[in-house]
């Protein structure tokens, strides 16, 4: 039997053992271009979905290669060398940047303490009239809510039954509690019946609406004021950064800002 040469033999055993550990560190290799493993983590973790579920990170990699392929036979085709084609890659480049950087601005200092008092006094007229404290209890049949009226009627905690019957998810686990609510947020039928109610009282007859048959109380009733700005300034924000006119003005602002400090000959 003939012998490998010593060098060679160093040269398999070398390939042997790098093999391996490459594929560790990569999540693909494909046409001899390695994807690597931490590009996949980074794309596994934005999807918000498990990071650990093999069937979520085998799709993560499956669009890494498709992209690969892709980027790979534009090159082979010379596409990324055509002046149409890198023009559109430079406009997308600088539109990435372009939002970038306002975005920076605006977290940094585009939302002026001014503005968001003016924001807050814009939305206190929309907190007019009255506020309720309701509990309800959801079924699927007028029967059914008939037979609770009666219970709580003859003694029966409120709260018990719509822990123990109400088919609402967000409420039966807190007895029905929907907390202060305004007539406006709830479905019309339920806001007529609850408006109609009295400070502890409840509601004679089921009322129907899209959801079922509900069984309504209102527990207390104030005047509808808003919330102290300090509590919604993140919500104020959203709504004076989602205005197109405000972006304007800011975008401008932000412009001016950098020419005014730059040296443009």
């Amino acid at each position: 039997m003939k012998l490998l040469p010593q060098f060679a033999l160093s040269t398999v055993c070398a390939a042997v053992l790098i093999s391996p550990m490459a594929f560790a560190q990569n999540a693909a290799i494909v046409n001899g271009k390695s994807i690597p493993k931490s590009q996949l983590d980074r794309l596994v973790q934005k999807s918000g979905q498990p990071t650990n579920d093999p069937q979520v990170r085998e799709k993560a990699r499956e669009v890494l290669i498709t992209r690969e392929l892709i980027i790979q036979e534009a090159n082979n085709r010379g596409l990324t060398q055509k002046e149409a084609v890198k023009d559109k890659i430079e406009q997308s480049r600088i539109g990435i940047l372009v939002a970038a950087v306002f975005e920076d601005f605006v977290e940094r200092e585009g939302v002026t303490e001014a503005e968001l008092k003016a924001a807050y006094a814009s939305i206190q007229a929309d907190y007019t009239g009255k506020e309720y404290q309701v509990k309800h209890i959801l079924v699927e049949k007028e029967s059914e809510a008939n037979a609770l009226i009666a219970k709580i009627k003859a003694g029966a905690s409120f709260a018990d039954m719509a822990k123990q019957n109400s088919k609402d998810p967000g409420s039966a686990p807190n007895g029905g509690d929907l907390g202060w609510v305004g007539d406006k947020s709830l479905v019309p039928e339920f806001s007529k019946a609850m408006v109609a109610l009295n400070k502890g009282q409840m509601t004679d007859k089921p009322v129907k609406s899209q959801f079922g048959w509900h069984i309504i109380r209102v527990d207390d009733v104030r005047d509808a004021k808003a919330p102290p700005m300090d509590e919604i300034k993140a919500e104020l924000k959203q709504i004076l950064t989602a205005d197109e006119n405000w972006q304007k003005a800011k975008f401008s602002e932000m412009m001016q800002k950098l020419r005014a400090k730059a040296k443009v000959q």
